[in-house]
């Protein structure tokens, strides 16, 4: 399975977490890496290209920091200008059709914060589902997202234990993670 990992953090450089999570997928040639924010430093982004690699992978990840309740703009600026209409979604948009996606996501938040009656009042599955949404329409599989919470409060330890969770969780097979 090719698998492609699009990193949006607009400093990746200054995060601990994201950065561990990187530099463990690093180590694994089957995962292609991309940092989104490093690749599209004016914003603008080219869609054609965009496109282009979508379609070379099984699937794909999306990584960010959750903040705000959402990923960041850049992200959500990639999403509005890549999944279009006519190829995306709509009539004659079925180039996704069949491609898994995921989301990978740390929060300084802790896990008990993010349920209902914790002080975010939803879980992280809830406000992940506007992307669900999103990658749902455009006729993709949505896979179970990997969630690092508490990332801030983190040690090097927690972080690396987490790093290497993601990776065994991003390549194992869609069965296996949704049963």
């Amino acid at each position: 399975m090719k698998i492609m990992v699009i990193v949006a953090h607009p400093n990746l450089n200054q995060s601990r977490a994201n950065r561990a999570l990187t530099f463990e997928l690093a180590k694994h040639a089957d995962i292609e890496i991309r940092d989104l924010y490093q690749e599209y430093p004016n914003w603008e982004i080219d869609v054609e290209r965009e496109q282009r690699l979508l379609l070379q992978y099984d699937r794909v990840v999306f990584q960010f920091p959750f903040y705000w309740y959402s990923c960041p703009p850049l992200l959500k600026k990639w999403f509005d200008d890549v999944l279009t209409f006519g190829w995306a979604f709509g009539p004659g948009g079925d180039h996704l059709k069949g491609k898994e996606f995921m989301i990978a996501t740390t929060t300084g938040g802790t896990e008990k914060e993010y349920r209902a009656g914790g002080c975010n009042w939803f879980t992280l599955s809830e406000l992940l589902r506007p992307i669900q949404a999103t990658l749902t329409r455009c006729n993709g599989t949505y896979l179970p997202a990997f969630v690092t919470y508490n990332a801030d409060q983190g040690t090097d330890a927690y972080l690396a234990d987490e790093a290497g969770k993601y990776a065994e969780h991003i390549r194992a097979s869609a069965q296996a993670l949704v049963h």
